[in-house]
């Protein structure tokens, strides 16, 4: 990058192994700016998703469209961005080059976009909700009629995902998480917390027999949720001498978890809130501390003054205060044992 009399250039090579210079005006030179913003979106999903098929997906476009943004760029710009594969895009040099770049343009369109919301007194519109399947199968209905009450005219994209997705990038508006989060750009409440225990289907113990003490349970199947090796050191840690092949299955997916559990196909570890009502489940030894689960609602510092979003998150949390099973001090374990149970609450 250089500096010529307050215009900045990026040097870039091109298809034919010369240079490219890209100009940038301390004082802006706004017909030096030639290129298409929908373009520079379309280059960037691509680079970030790996290829045309993900990124339209992430866009909301079909492919062939994306595929002709991100020509238009490279003709525009008179590079390639991209050595096009048959399921895959890999950047080239230039491409490289300018991601950078364009990965800095598209942080400042999502600030632009995060302080217009932020700032919008409208109350009808999208909010997105993200949330962990379980605690969606549970308490979604209530908190969707709740909101519908207050704001007919609200749109709610519910994002049911055990994953915490990320707030900042805008890949959802609220989130409701067990863990508290420590990026500075987000606002987190804690909205309560409730407690996991062991359970089991009871024909699966009246087959198996009712465990008595930890060491009992080394006679039973676990069901487990992504890796199980997660689990080992929790489960050991309360006198369960348990070890890998105790998990024969194991998912991802709190439902279907809870699912395996009622067919009588092992033991698991529910949120009582849930558990509670599932009659065909029984607590399994119930002299165990049980596990902290604790509840945090989320957005961005800068949605919390949308009059939509703020009136989604205060219902949430107005719901959570109301439902008693919500309580600050929930008598658990600790609070490392969250991550362990997180999927399925």
């Amino acid at each position: 990058m250089s500096d010529f009399g307050g215009m900045l250039a990026i040097r870039v090579p091109n298809r034919n192994s010369q240079f490219l210079y890209i100009w940038y005006a301390n004082n802006m030179n706004w017909q030096a700016v030639s290129f298409d913003w929908n373009q520079v979106r379309a280059f960037l999903a691509t680079a970030e998703e790996g290829s045309l098929s993900a990124a339209a997906r992430a866009l909301g476009l079909t492919q062939p469209t994306l595929s002709r943004q991100v020509a238009g760029l490279e003709t525009d710009l008179g590079v390639t961005l991209f050595e096009r594969g048959h399921r895959s895009m890999d950047l080239t040099e230039s491409g490289l080059a300018l991601l950078e770049h364009v990965r800095a343009m598209g942080d400042a369109a999502r600030r632009v976009s995060l302080a217009a919301t932020g700032r919008s007194e409208l109350i009808d519109g999208h909010v997105s909700l993200t949330m962990t399947d379980g605690f969606a199968m549970r308490h979604l209905p209530a908190i969707v009629e709740r909101v519908r009450g207050k704001a007919p005219g609200i749109e709610l994209e519910i994002i049911p995902a055990n994953e915490s997705l990320d707030l900042i990038r805008r890949e959802a508006d609220i989130a409701i998480r067990h863990a508290r989060p420590d990026h500075g750009d987000l606002i987190a409440k804690q909205i309560g917390g409730t407690t996991a225990h062991f359970y089991a289907a009871r024909r699966y113990l009246d087959r198996m027999g009712r465990p008595e003490t930890p060491v009992d349970l080394t006679n039973y199947d676990f069901i487990g949720f992504e890796s199980p090796t997660r689990l080992l050191d929790l489960f050991n840690g309360i006198g369960i001498p348990v070890t890998r092949d105790h998990f024969k299955v194991y998912s991802a997916s709190g439902t279907a978890i809870l699912a395996l559990m009622e067919w009588g196909l092992g033991l698991g570890v529910l949120p009582k809130d849930i558990a509670d009502t599932r009659p065909d489940l029984e607590e399994v030894l119930p002299s165990l501390p049980p596990f902290d689960v604790p509840v945090w609602l989320v957005t961005h510092r800068e949605l919390h003054t949308s009059r939509r979003i703020r009136l989604v998150f205060d219902t949430i949390a107005e719901y959570a205060g109301g439902y008693q099973i919500f309580t600050r001090s929930s008598g658990g374990r600790n609070s490392a044992s969250v991550s362990a149970t997180s999927n399925a609450s």
